[in-house]
């Protein structure tokens, strides 16, 4: 017998061996399309598994498998409400971290204004000058969200002399020593403090748009951000007035509220440097969570847990 795994992409994943049983994965666009006999939906992290999908998935799907660490493109209750297991693919932090720092150093030294001065012929003698930027070495980095990814950036931040600041729901003593960080209770006042500030904070019903107009106002007249994490931390429009003030001096944006959306205003600031989402998009990095993806099917087949299992809410 040959089980079946339902992909919201289509994915070049051949038929195979998994838990002592063959498996083939086939692409179902819609929750119609899935097949009766699947035992599991594997997702991407930017396919929405919503309310109406989760009802609408055949009594046979068991698991959602989530491509991405982040999860918050699934709703949790419904899937808890079903009976279904959640799992995800935490294996993308050094890319992740890497693009963080990139968009850091971008952002601050105003890497694509400069390639822009350039490109547009504007590098001559008799011009005005490039644009000039930001020092990064020995700045204050204040880090929203000290999980993997957010201690993650805060190694490669060492090696460049910054303070380490940090901010999250609880504090990482053991960590924090390590990285020599120091936890920030109150986020207005790390805001306050931080030269360039770095968000890595899930997405969830506490954290959304918990940088905000208040929050950018906290933040230290000049200061950069940037955002790996996802869109709708951030208030968009507040970020766009507080760019045009100048209260934040540039900003790097590898995500944003309505994907594939990004606002105009955005596009048009030459301070700011935008990526499509591209935290995880390196090919070993997407090798990799494929992989796990398809490991965490093959334990949930064997034993009923998967290696990753994403906590759901209790009492649904």
């Amino acid at each position: 017998m040959v089980a079946t795994i339902a992909m919201s992409r289509p994915l070049p994943l051949p038929e195979m061996e998994l838990a002592g049983q063959r498996v083939r994965f086939i692409h179902a666009a819609t929750a119609d399309a899935v097949p009766q006999d699947a035992v599991a939906y594997l997702a991407t992290a930017v396919d929405p598994v919503d309310a109406a999908l989760i009802a609408a998935l055949p009594g046979s799907v068991r698991l959602i498998a989530n491509l991405g660490v982040g999860y918050d493109n699934i709703n949790l209750a419904a899937a808890a409400a079903r009976g279904l297991k959640v799992s995800n693919t935490p294996v993308v932090t050094e890319d992740t971290a890497d693009l963080a720092f990139a968009l850091i150093l971008a952002a601050c030294r105003r890497v694509g204004e400069g390639e822009r001065y350039l490109r547009a012929g504007k590098w001559r003698a008799d011009a005005a000058p490039p644009p000039v930027g930001t020092r990064v070495n020995g700045a204050t980095l204040g880090i929203v969200g000290f999980g993997a990814i957010g201690q993650a950036v805060a190694r490669r931040a060492s090696g460049f002399g910054m303070k380490l600041l940090y901010h999250s729901r609880s504090e990482s003593a053991a960590a924090a020593e390590e990285l020599g960080a120091v936890f920030c209770a109150d986020l207005h006042a790390m805001l306050a403090d931080a030269d360039i500030v770095s968000i890595h904070a899930p997405l969830t019903d506490q954290t959304r748009g918990m940088i905000d107009a208040a929050a950018l106002a906290a933040c230290r007249q000049g200061a950069v951000l940037v955002n790996t994490a996802r869109g709708p931390l951030v208030d968009e429009a507040a970020l766009v007035a507080a760019l045009e003030s100048g209260q934040i001096a540039a900003a790097g944006l590898d995500v944003f509220d309505r994907e594939p959306v990004v606002p105009e205003a955005l596009l048009a600031m030459e301070q700011v440097v935008l990526t499509p989402h591209i935290g995880s998009a390196t090919a070993q990095c997407r090798t990799d969570m494929v992989q796990r993806g398809v490991a965490n099917i093959a334990r949930f087949l064997a034993a009923g847990e998967a290696i990753d299992p994403v906590p759901l809410p209790r009492g649904e």
